[in-house]
């Protein structure tokens, strides 16, 4: 996820000499790149733990359909992971301000309220008394499937029809029916445990549409199944109507409204956002961390190291975070972090070129600035070298410090480095570092490591012996005191203002201008966290780094940060993408994870 970058911050020119190689990113920022990433993301198997020790498992059983549907087991009680079960049962999720109990709502005009529970970064809804009321038979098996079986029915018409946001797909049913939705990025299965009676026509499915084409019906074995081509910036939404009971399958390429206190201090939200005449899909959770139980910290792919890269959805699954979002930017070539990672006073990875960052700590302070780190390193003789990053893949010419939280060791990123290595404030030896990739030297568990690049006069006085001190110099000074950091860039708001100056922060003239779906993380005025996604405006483009500002600052930021977009971007929520199709996303290097404590 990168673009290559020639800027070197002003304040380390000084003394250290010609700039060799800056890489910072912004992820694959068109649908052209996003068909260029070279491999698809594996998504992660959704089987989650269970510390209570009963039955549980990833997998739901429908008629003759196996589908990932994460589940668990409590006494005589079951629960289903809530969006899965909308997602893939067509069990609709209604609005409510009220964490304890989830309003559903499926071949009926009223709602009943599901009682959840919260386990392994997983919301499940307790169907146990409402499924006996659909007549659902609940089976489950140690071997991690549940069986749901239902009467079965009739499929008695169908018919379709275009929209404004899509098409949609009618089925006039006899009763209510189970069924059960693969979705792919570009197409779609839907599976419904029910004959097809004599009314039923499949040509009928056939019409042109605006995000649907190429319907293909099956019938037999008790089961219709239809297949259909859609297009890759619409999602598949399955629900039901009563009186008559009905199906319905849209296409859809806007978000529909959506409001649910999904845990105490967690609120998922989403809807379209108009800036100007073009209004774009909005997805977001809002994070109250000074209510009890609430945290939120940085991730990354391949901890405890810190290079590599994975898909989001496998990163807050494999840490069970409830809900996750993509942070910083990073060099997909050398899977290196390309700016601010802190997670409990550690610097993971340094902040680069003075890029916008959010730091916070668990009581629920939260600040957000510019962010520029560098240390001093001054020899008993009294020299002094500036040590430009921390921790980082941004490399250029001077000094490169790389601690314990990097890893056991470090692997040159260029040429011709040369490696001190420092232990209890001593210089304990120094080595050439080889060609870059090749190899690698052990970074003291008592000390770090310095990659010099291009600097003679440091290497000359880093000789074995040599007693050193490391000075550090953070600003600005609120960010001194709170544990937890997370980089971006450029900073859009700050104070209710647009500051929006991507050149200011090392950006690229491109990078600028471009439009693209976004990451962004915000501060409101009430010190809620927003994570927050942003996507393609019906069958147009994403967002601008301007109209990324602007819908932040509707959304009720007073802060607003820009994270790393493109392919990048992607919002996680109870074992799931909400805002867009797993395998549209690409892997990231870090993000920020959400825990609950019920």
């Amino acid at each position: 996820m990168y673009k290559s970058l020639m800027i070197l911050h002003p304040l380390l020119r000084v003394g250290l000499g010609l700039l060799i190689v800056s890489e910072a990113g912004f992820g694959s920022l068109s649908d052209r790149a996003i068909a260029q990433v070279p491999e698809p993301p594996e998504i992660a198997q959704m089987t989650p733990p269970n510390p209570t020790g009963a039955l549980s498992g990833g997998a739901v059983v429908v008629g003759s359909q196996r589908l990932a549907v994460p589940w668990q087991q409590r006494g005589d009680r079951i629960g289903i992971a809530d969006i899965a079960l909308m997602q893939t049962l067509g069990v609709d999720l209604q609005n409510t301000q009220n964490p304890q109990q989830q309003p559903v709502q499926w071949f009926s005009d009223t709602a009943t309220a599901l009682t959840p529970w919260y386990s392994g970064g997983y919301r499940y809804l307790d169907i146990t008394d409402w499924a006996r009321q659909h007549n659902w038979q609940l089976t489950p098996s140690n071997n991690g499937t549940l069986t749901l079986q239902a009467p079965t029915g009739q499929v008695l018409a169908a018919r379709r029809g275009r929209q404004s946001w899509g098409d949609r797909i009618v089925l006039d049913v006899d009763r209510p029916l189970l069924w059960g939705l693969e979705e792919q990025q570009d197409r779609f299965t839907l599976t419904v445990t029910g004959q097809t009676g004599g009314g039923f026509v499949a040509n009928s499915l056939q019409d042109p549409g605006n995000a649907l084409s190429g319907v293909q019906v099956r019938s037999g074995g008790g089961q219709l199944v239809l297949q259909g081509q859609v297009d890759t910036q619409a999602r598949v939404r399955v629900w039901s109507l009563s009186n008559p009971p009905r199906i319905v399958i849209d296409v859809r390429q806007d978000t529909l409204p959506r409001d649910i206190l999904w845990a105490p201090g967690v609120r998922w939200q989403a809807g379209m956002v108009s800036v100007g005449n073009r209004a774009f899909s909005v997805h977001q959770v809002r994070l109250n961390l000074r209510q009890s139980g609430v945290a939120l910290r940085p991730l990354w792919a391949s901890e405890p190291q810190v290079p590599g890269i994975t898909p989001l959805i496998t990163l807050a699954q494999r840490h069970q975070a409830v809900a996750a979002i993509n942070a910083g930017f990073f060099n997909r070539n050398n899977q290196l972090p390309l700016g601010a990672v802190r997670r409990d006073g550690r610097w993971i990875s340094g902040p680069i070129l003075n890029r916008g960052a959010i730091a916070w700590n668990d009581q629920g302070r939260a600040v957000m600035n510019r962010l520029f780190l560098a240390h001093t390193l001054t020899t008993r003789q009294g020299q002094s070298f500036t040590v430009g990053q921390i921790n980082s893949g941004y490399v250029q010419a001077g000094i490169g410090l790389y601690t314990p939280d990097w890893g056991s060791a470090y692997s040159p990123i260029l040429d011709g480095e040369t490696l001190v290595s420092v232990g209890q404030n001593q210089v304990a030896r120094q080595s050439p570092g080889g060609a870059a990739g090749q190899g690698s030297v052990p970074i003291p568990i008592d000390g770090y490591l310095l990659a010099v690049r291009s600097f003679s006069e440091a290497a000359r006085s880093l000789v074995p012996g040599t007693s050193v001190t490391l000075t550090p110099d953070l600003r600005p000074p609120e960010f001194i005191d709170l544990p937890h950091a997370m980089g971006g860039g450029p900073l859009l708001l700050k104070d209710q203002r647009m500051v929006l100056n991507p050149q200011t922060e090392g950006f690229s003239d491109a990078f600028a201008t471009q439009a693209a779906p976004r990451s962004a993380i915000g501060i409101a005025g009430d010190g809620q966290i927003l994570l927050v996604a942003i996507h393609h405006s019906p069958g147009g483009r994403g967002p601008t780094l301007t109209e990324t500002a602007q819908i932040m600052a509707q959304l009720g930021s007073v802060d607003a940060l820009n994270l790393d977009g493109g392919s990048s971007a992607s919002l996680y929520l109870g074992g799931t993408l909400i805002n867009r199709h797993p395998q549209t996303v690409g892997r990231i290097h870090n993000a920020l994870g959400v825990y609950i404590t019920p």
